[in-house]
């Protein structure tokens, strides 16, 4: 990265819609091999982008209420209050935050579903659906659909089945309920086809918060695309997520061991039973800039009992620290930014009209430090006037012992799950 572009500034994301909108960009460039294509929701690629652009004060906004709602969702899993959905389980989902194109069915079906990593099963919109949008799966129409019953093993690992003819489910999702069979059919991700690949198929919802087009689960339960293509992929996947100033907004999802990259470094997965789906890592220290903060090792500590810990998640966009640890962030940044005034936009406290000066910020994680530029900790306005600290403390109504490592951190990084060996790995790529 040249040092010029530490001081250039992280356009919002529908900001970059305006400037978008008269672009020509590549949706349509194929998956190649086991590599796809991964969208943000705000590309100017993605159907579900909003027509109408919002301030730079308001999609600020707008993220941060997202995230909030997503913090509640990962606060009920390591909580251990509520079943495992086989969702996502974000309220604000007709707004996922990254999507790939999958086909479902023979002959295949296009899907623009959201992938999540804390999230295991796939489901997508059935037709006759009552509640969802208009781009349905039609099952009439795929020769390798099959409906599963409630004799069969898959059945036991959905939350509350019920038997009729056939398998079937609901769960509450954010503000939606949800009602859906269990059912297989062939789900070709790239150009690698999956036979009876087990899947929700919805029938009924009801409110706004479901994904448009489904959801695939990249967690590591029993029905997620790891455990259901073992074989193929060996539990081993990596992405690298674009950041904001990409010009078509997309990054890529490599699916196997084939393509990973070789110098890269790791840290130990650390394991939850009570809930394995969440990658729980552990992160040891944070640096502003060459200082190594004075953070309480109590605000990392990992304890499957509690939920407490560290995750990496691709579905939050700010990360979130404790409070002792964001506090302690937080003023050290102060401290380095010397007499600067400083504002707050909403759940950012610590924002500037004066250049910021700190260079860095360095997650220490067992095993690798992973240091930050510019572009992964400061969120800046359209016209580059006012510049937030990208990051906030756990809010009061959530789990507040859970860190959230956060997709505006990892933007222009490949971030490796390699599951077989219980690590993940991180490396500086710009993502396009």
């Amino acid at each position: 990265m040249k040092p010029s572009d530490l001081h250039s500034s992280i356009l919002p994301l529908l900001f970059f819609l305006t400037l978008a909108h008269g672009l020509s960009p590549k949706c349509h460039t194929p998956d190649k091999g086991s590599t796809l294509q991964v969208l943000h929701v705000f590309s100017p690629c993605s159907p579900f982008r909003p027509s109408t652009p919002l301030s730079w004060e308001e999609s600020v906004l707008q993220m941060q209420s997202d995230d909030k709602t997503r913090l509640l969702y990962l606060s009920s899993l390591v909580a251990g209050k509520s079943v495992v959905p086989i969702a996502s389980g974000r309220q604000i989902i007709q707004s996922p935050t990254y999507i790939v194109r999958a086909n479902v069915g023979t002959p295949p079906q296009t899907m623009l579903m959201a992938v999540d990593t804390s999230n295991d099963a796939a489901w997508v919109p059935c037709t006759g659906c009552v509640g969802c949008s208009s781009a349905v799966f039609d099952s009439a129409k795929s020769t390798s659909f099959k409906s599963l019953g409630c004799q069969d093993a898959q059945c036991k690992q959905v939350q509350n089945p019920t038997c009729g003819t056939t398998c079937s489910f609901n769960m509450t999702y954010g503000s939606s309920t949800i009602a859906a069979s269990l059912a297989q059919d062939t789900l070709k991700l790239a150009t690698d086809p999956v036979p009876s690949y087990t899947l929700g198929c919805v029938q009924k919802t009801t409110g706004n918060s479901m994904p448009p087009q489904g959801l695939l689960g990249l967690g590591r339960g029993p029905l997620s695309l790891l455990s259901q293509t073992q074989s193929l992929y060996q539990s081993t996947f990596s992405y690298c997520l674009p950041s904001f100033k990409s010009l078509n907004f997309s990054g890529s999802l490599k699916l196997g061991t084939k393509g990973q990259p070789l110098r890269i470094k790791y840290t130990p997965l650390l394991k939850n039973p009570r809930r394995s789906s969440l990658y729980y890592v552990n992160l040891l220290a944070i640096k502003v800039g060459r200082r190594i903060v004075n953070i309480p090792t109590s605000a990392f500590a990992f304890n499957p009992t509690t939920g407490a810990g560290t995750i990496i998640d691709s579905g939050t966009v700010f990360t979130r620290l404790v409070q002792p640890a964001y506090i302690a962030v937080r003023d050290e940044f102060r401290r380095r930014m010397g007499p600067a005034t400083v504002s707050s936009l909403g759940g950012f406290d610590t924002c500037y009209t004066v250049p910021v000066t700190i260079p860095t910020i360095t997650f220490m994680f067992a095993g690798m430090n992973v240091t930050l530029p510019q572009d992964n900790f400061l969120i800046h306005s359209t016209a580059g006037s006012t510049t937030c600290l990208a990051m906030a403390a756990a809010p009061d109504n959530v789990n507040s012992a859970l860190n959230v490592i956060a997709n505006l951190q990892q933007q222009n990084h490949r971030v490796l799950f390699d599951v077989p060996n219980s690590r993940l790995g991180v490396a500086r790529e710009l993502c396009t």
